[in-house]
């Protein structure tokens, strides 16, 4: 019956219909609230309507904050098992491809400088294709001064360096470790390939290919002892960002959360002895839970800004159904703190000086 009636839709909103029951299915076990989110794009087309789960109360007297830099998770599937994961695989719902350059062209006109796309893992969806087209989408046609991705590197090609190279100003890979047994702990595993191996020879691509290269650290209970400072400057990256393990509700933590990351949490003062340690690599960028929590801008794979204020991910609309004004003002987000942690720096890899 269902064939029946989309026979009679035009094909756009037959596909859009059908990306919606996709995402539906995959969150039958996840609780009823994401259920509706898949179908908000169409319900708007078609004027159907659908209760849709509340915001996050609005915070009074705060100006409405400039999207100057958004972090996209448009997928939250991933091919490693990171025990301090704090967003985990609850979906596997991804957007379709116009409507996510949709609501990046509306970020833009937003006043958006900064794209950043993230997961999950992001290399995961069509191989690297979906990302990448959104990659050229956002540096061709929305001229964005930087895009960035964060990966794993575990999928990344050196085919798709010589598609997409081009277009991408940054390129991060999160690695925790240069102990490939600390690896396995923590969940970065990947069988018979080296973690650390793979990191040296994407180093190699990007400076092949001119993108600029960062490192991403989680600083957690089986790497805050480790002396990283060699390795670091042999691979010379623009940018070390050195995270704390961060605890978020629903996530890596409490009933309803896919990872347990208790054990790998650290206090502040370690946190601060690690960054001793390593005070004179001078690509060094630390991030305490304080600065993390409510300085980024993220948006999931609904396209809803993510609150994290309580602690846990508090979803508002997405920007698709009520605009990025109305939407951002219930991400929490704190423009101080995001500056005050060096979050806006020269981004764009024509402005940056570097030796290819």
């Amino acid at each position: 019956m269902m064939l029946g009636v989309l026979g009679h839709l035009p094909l756009a909103l037959a596909r859009a219909v059908l990306a919606a029951l996709r995402g539906r299915l995959s969150a039958l076990c996840w609780g009823l609230t994401p259920l509706v989110l898949p179908l908000l794009s169409w319900r708007r087309r078609s004027g159907c309507s659908l209760d849709t789960p509340a915001a996050p109360r609005e915070d009074k007297d705060e100006t409405v904050p400039t999207p100057t830099s958004v972090n996209y998770h448009f997928t939250r599937q991933c091919n490693y098992k990171c025990g301090f994961c704090f967003h985990t695989a609850k979906t596997s719902f991804v957007l379709p491809l116009e409507e996510a350059k949709r609501g990046l062209s509306m970020l833009k006109e937003a006043g958006m400088e900064k794209i950043n796309f993230s997961g999950g893992e992001p290399f995961l969806q069509d191989r690297g294709e979906f990302v990448g087209q959104l990659v050229r989408f956002c540096k061709e046609e929305l001229k964005l001064p930087s895009v960035s991705i964060v990966s794993n590197g575990s999928l990344i090609r050196e085919r798709w360096f010589k598609k997409y190279g081009e277009y991408l100003d940054i390129l991060a890979i999160s690695c925790d470790s240069f102990n490939e047994e600390v690896n396995v702990l923590i969940g970065r595993g990947q069988g018979k390939k080296n973690h650390v191996e793979n990191l040296h020879k994407l180093r190699q691509w990007c400076r092949d290919y001119a993108v600029a290269f960062k490192i991403n650290s989680v600083i957690n209970r089986f790497n805050v002892e480790e002396d990283m400072k060699e390795q670091i400057k042999a691979l010379n990256p623009v940018r070390w960002k050195v995270f704390q393990c961060l605890i978020i509700e629903g996530e890596n933590s409490g009933e309803d959360a896919l990872r347990v990351a208790d054990k790998f949490v650290i206090s502040d003062e370690d946190f601060e002895q690690f960054l001793e340690r390593h005070r004179d690599v001078s690509c060094l960028v630390p991030e305490s839970n304080q600065k993390m929590r409510d300085s980024y801008l993220i948006l999931d794979e609904y396209m809803r800004f993510l609150n994290c204020r309580n602690g846990r991910k508090e979803p508002s609309k997405s920007i698709l159904d009520v605009g990025v004004e109305a939407a951002i003002k219930f991400s929490g987000f704190d423009e101080k703190m995001f500056l005050k942690r060096g979050g806006k720096y020269v981004w764009s890899k024509a402005d940056m000086i570097l030796d290819w």
